[in-house]
């Protein structure tokens, strides 16, 4: 997820580009898919108004001195009037520093080493625990605006990218381009709002830092202090103007919640909640977060510290969801089975990592709280990337994550693009699907948009890898499936009524030869149907040269097309019902290609199998 590309970033693989060339950086150990690098900061928009439920501050913390040994904790009270649990903070050696009443939820700092522990036994108060290892930044105090980079102009032309192509977005711009009564909340490492390809979209009225666990509303603050955030903010809804790149959803409006902390660029649990509480305030009908909540790459219930974390975030998010905002989460860098987990050698990570025991019970947050939409990444061609964590009844819906020399394509801070490859860049295609979701059902609430997001999928069986487990139709490697931006906004399109497989790999055609493209299938029952549907997409000129066919699983052929040796049409988008009754389902089924003359070529582009 950020620039970091440790576990909490959920992005393994960082590639900076200057107005278009790529350089790769090299991917630390464990590289996850959330926030890279340094994690957002606290920031508000200018003329943003304070709605009844954001952060009250009161006690000392405005003004009182930073003084070394100073650590946060969450304080957790019955929702409502707070007003009883903050004299108590006051009274035994802390100060308030924000204080959420409509969750029950006080940020406290403290200088004693025994204030948790007193005030677990204070009346009113139901958990108390310390959200870091380390101290609280003397910027908590006074924070420093994010820089305001110069700006770069670009020469680059918008054109289809693998992963807008990938999950037909190109193809649902065509239906709509978003609204921009929708607003998405970027909940990262901040937001160049000055870029060329952002500002356009850019909601700075709505923008603000939550570094620290509180608003701060200053013009600016919102700013990326790393690369991470403008990315993910691009891929969502780059502006559609013919430069640099297109977003997802490049109708729609962005707004940037900073909860990334300068320097450490960690997203601490008081952030998280500031962010989500922001949100619901707000309006945002979806917020992205590709990141963990630092420290802890899992908290652990039976832990008192990581259990009020636990609840806290629990709170923020169920908050926000009320207020009709979806959340969409990255699963996680470190190709770890979410599903098993065992061990955590991570955290804590602001200050020296031991490797732990864990159990299920142990869970990833923001991603596997109840409601979060969890996003695996994929590869170009739809595996499953090799980063990307993974598990049956974790993993929601999968999406466009980059692998290997292949990355996401998206905007940078000070007019720049490049590329990154994480969870942290699958989760942004999704937000972006949810936002077109939203955008062409205004009355949907986050339920809907959940239950469309997996409807609309396309179902990806497992591939031959033990750890996958599940059905062809939901599995712990793609969930639901890879989503599809067509199906989502396009009424005309239904999804498949049975199971689907899918080849997105492109397989050159040259002159006077014949190639296969495979689909292995995996997961079904019996034989094929009598009425087995394939889909082709291919890209030719003068399709007249081509021969198609179905080959299946024990090498039986079943003629689809000898297209007339006159038919000067390009390219071949047709849909053929075969009687494959007598074959067994599961098996390498191939679509044969056969180019029968000289001058013209092309490529597979995609095709599909329909059972």
């Amino acid at each position: 997820m950020f620039s970091h590309i440790s576990s909490r970033l959920r992005l393994p693989v960082a590639v900076a580009a200057v107005v278009g060339a790529t350089v790769a950086i090299a991917a630390p150990a464990q590289a996850d898919v959330q926030p890279l690098v340094p994690k957002d900061r606290p920031a508000t928009a200018t003329g943003s108004q304070a709605p009844a439920a954001r952060a009250t501050t009161t006690g000392t913390a405005t003004t009182a001195a930073w003084a070394a040994g100073t650590r946060a904790y969450l304080v957790i009270t019955t929702p409502g009037d707070t007003t009883a649990v903050r004299s108590a903070v006051t009274a035994n050696g802390g100060t308030v520093f924000a204080a959420y009443d409509a969750i029950g939820v006080v940020v406290a700092h403290s200088t004693s080493a025994s204030f948790a522990a007193t005030l677990r036994g204070v009346a009113g108060v139901q958990q108390v625990g310390a959200t870091r290892t380390s101290d609280v930044p003397a910027d908590a105090y006074n924070p420093a605006l994010p820089a305001n980079p110069a700006q770069s102009t670009t020469t680059l032309t918008e054109s289809n990218r693998w992963d807008m192509t990938q999950i037909k977005a190109d193809q649902a711009w065509a239906v709509t381009t978003g609204s921009a009564a929708v607003k998405v909340g970027v909940l990262d490492t901040g937001v160049d709002d000055q870029h060329q390809d952002i500002a356009p979209n850019f909601d700075a009225a709505d923008s603000v830092s939550c570094a620290y666990g509180k608003a701060d509303t200053r013009a600016g603050a919102w700013r990326d202090v790393d690369t991470h955030g403008t990315h993910v903010a691009g891929t969502i809804a780059a502006a559609k103007n013919g430069k640099g790149v297109i977003g997802v959803a490049p109708g729609v409006k962005i707004a940037s919640v900073r909860i990334a902390e300068p320097t450490s660029t960690l997203f601490f649990a008081e952030n998280t909640i500031c962010g989500f509480m922001w949100a619901g305030d707000h309006g945002f009908k979806v917020t992205n977060n590709s990141y963990y909540t630092d420290p802890w790459q899992f908290n652990c219930p039976d832990n008192a510290d990581q259990a009020a974390i636990i609840e806290g975030v629990r709170r923020a998010q169920a908050y926000a969801e009320s207020k009709g905002s979806l959340q969409v989460a990255a699963a996680g860098n470190s190709n770890y089975d979410l599903a098993n987990k065992t061990t955590d050698s991570e955290s804590p990570n602001d200050s020296t990592p031991v490797t732990r025991t864990i159990t299920n019970a142990c869970i990833d947050i923001p991603t596997e709280l109840p409601g979060v939409v969890t996003v695996s990444a994929q590869a170009s061609g739809g595996a499953k990337a090799s980063y990307s964590n993974f598990g049956n009844g974790i993993i929601d819906i999968a999406a466009p994550g980059g692998d290997g020399t292949t990355g996401v394509y998206s905007t940078l801070p000070g007019g720049k693009y490049g590329s990154k490859s994480g969870t942290s860049m699958a989760s942004p295609h999704v937000a972006g699907v949810a936002a077109l979701i939203a955008s062409a059902n205004p009355g949907f609430t986050p339920a809907d948009i959940r239950t469309a997001l997996a409807t609309q999928a396309t179902d990806r069986a497992c591939p031959s890898d033990t750890r996958c487990t599940g059905t062809a139709t939901k599995n712990g490697f793609f969930g639901e499936g890879q989503v599809d931006a067509l199906k989502a906004v396009s009424g005309t399109t239904p999804p498949p009524t049975g199971s689907y497989f899918e080849n997105l790999t492109d397989v050159t055609i040259a002159d006077n030869a014949t190639v296969e493209s495979p689909i292995t299938v995996s997961g079904l029952t019996g034989n094929a149907p009598a009425t087995l549907k394939v889909g082709v997409d291919i890209k030719h000129t003068y399709r007249g040269d081509l021969v198609l066919s179905l080959v299946a699983p024990d090498g039986t052929v079943y003629p689809l097309e000898d297209f007339s040796n006159s038919d000067s049409t390009d390219n071949v988008a047709k849909t053929y019902t075969v009687d494959a009754s007598a074959e067994a389902a599961n098996g390498t089924w191939k679509l044969r290609v056969q180019d029968i003359a000289s001058q013209d070529t092309g490529r597979i582009d995609a095709w599909n199998l329909t059972f």
